[in-house]
């Protein structure tokens, strides 16, 4: 899909079309990431930060599940 950059105010930005918000499951307003990659850039809705903080609250839930569950009552 070609994208335009086009002048907002005293900034640049890209319209994206209704076909690619729906494809992303964006709605105006949410956030969209930049993230580099050896072939260029991606753009996703992905969080990579929250991922990666998930992945360890996860690590430790499975390793302290005894703490965690005196922690709960």
């Amino acid at each position: 899909m070609k994208l335009k950059i086009t002048s907002i105010g005293n900034s640049a930005g890209v319209i994206l079309p209704k076909e690619l918000l729906a494809r992303l499951r964006l709605e105006k307003g949410d956030e969209l990431y930049a993230i580099e990659t050896p072939d260029g850039v991606r753009l996703t809705a992905f969080d990579p930060t929250l991922a990666q903080q998930m992945e360890v609250a996860e690590k430790i839930m499975r390793e302290d599940r005894l703490v965690l569950h005196k922690l709960a009552q």
